[in-house]
């Protein structure tokens, strides 16, 4: 299963960088978004982040044009088709399967069907499906161009040989791939839930969300909890601790937070609405 061309689905700060990342690697890429806002959002900055790569000496002018000239930007769901569609829309299982479904119809039998999700279940998405074998999980992080690792998930009924491609593919587009089964967060979001919940669980009892990212930063930390939930999303961060909670039978150490629940709804999700648990917009 050779992978040539890539079909990303929705073109928010994780669909950018995986359509990116694939075109970087000289994958011809499909773009789909339907808020043509967002599109143009994500053509613009995909191309900032080109000329900043031209700028620093990383990537010569020319190469930067062939990058984005192999990423078609589109509104129709009929462009959609690849030999490996990756979804990466909003993270609700309904409309996900809901996608993917649509796309089964427009795709011969050899495409491959990856979700980007956080934590949802890969079986149960697959499950929807005419051939959940063709499903599986291809987990990359945020900011993905400059992210390494990529979780490549195995529902119950995904084939060996869309792994294979999968890791391959992960590695052709510069990634270091990491195999897992399918199971509540996967690898990485299961161990960072107590990074986040806890930190939170401080800031319930009074501890200053600065004070807690300036420890765990002077421990060695790259990025302080808070300041990492602001870039990720609050939105995201929270769905995928809700969903880590039910799938785990909700125990209490793994209870979300209020504090992120109410940032949540007044819409105050991170960096990308200009405030979260600090404020982006001065």
């Amino acid at each position: 299963m050779e992978i040539n061309t890539v079909c990303v689905c929705g073109a928010g700060t994780m669909g950018s960088g995986i359509a990116q990342v694939a075109a970087a690697a000289g994958k011809s890429v499909v773009l789909y978004e339907l808020n043509g806002a967002v599109l143009e959002k994500a053509r613009a900055g995909i191309a900032k982040n080109l000329q900043t790569l031209v700028e620093k000496g990383k990537l010569e002018a020319p190469a930067a044009d062939h990058i984005i000239g192999r990423i078609r930007f589109t509104s129709s769901v009929d462009d959609c088709v690849a030999d490996l569609v990756v979804e990466a829309i909003i993270e609700k299982m309904e409309a996900k399967t809901a996608l993917f479904a649509r796309l089964a119809g427009l795709n011969g039998p050899q495409t491959i069907f990856a979700s980007n999700t956080s934590s949802l279940s890969i079986s149960a998405l697959a499950s929807t499906l005419p051939a959940p074998g063709r499903v599986a999980g291809l987990h990359f992080f945020n900011p993905a161009p400059l992210m390494k690792l990529v979780e490549v998930v195995k529902g119950k009924d995904t084939d060996p040989a869309v792994t294979e491609a999968l890791v391959a593919f992960t590695k052709a587009v510069g990634k270091v791939p990491v195999v897992c089964a399918d199971a509540p967060g996967f690898i990485v979001n299961r161990v960072a839930r107590p990074y986040y919940i806890e930190s939170l669980r401080l800031a319930e009892e009074g501890v200053p969300f600065e004070t807690i990212d300036r420890l765990l930063e002077a421990q060695g930390f790259k990025m302080g909890p808070f300041k990492l939930m602001d870039l990720i999303g609050n939105d995201v961060n929270y769905a995928v601790s809700c969903s880590v909670y039910e799938q785990m039978g909700n125990p209490e150490r793994l209870k979300p937070s209020n504090i992120q629940k109410e940032r949540v709804e007044s819409g105050n999700l991170g960096r990308k609405t200009g405030k979260g648990y600090y404020d982006y917009s001065k």
